[in-house]
């Protein structure tokens, strides 16, 4: 089942709800979800995100790939 099915699901069976304490309940979950997905970021987390951009513009990062090898290349050498 896709995401837009699911929506369409979830709102096809809360419509048919008439239980205004089990809405109520709905709602608080919902709530909850949607004020646990805005992050809030520290001046230093939003410094840090600055200079990892400006060293990714510079090229200066190994892609994951990368990183793979060198670190099996470390964990067979032992």
């Amino acid at each position: 089942m896709t995401m837009i099915e699911l929506k369409s699901l979830l709102i096809h069976r809360i419509s048919e709800i008439n239980d205004v304490r089990f809405l109520e309940a709905i709602k608080t979950i919902l709530d909850e979800k949607a004020e646990d997905s805005s992050i809030v970021l520290t001046e230093e987390q939003k410094q840090e995100i600055i200079e990892s951009k400006k060293e990714i513009a510079q090229g200066l990062f190994i892609h994951n790939e990368d990183l793979d090898i060198e670190i099996q290349g470390w964990l067979s050498a032992k």
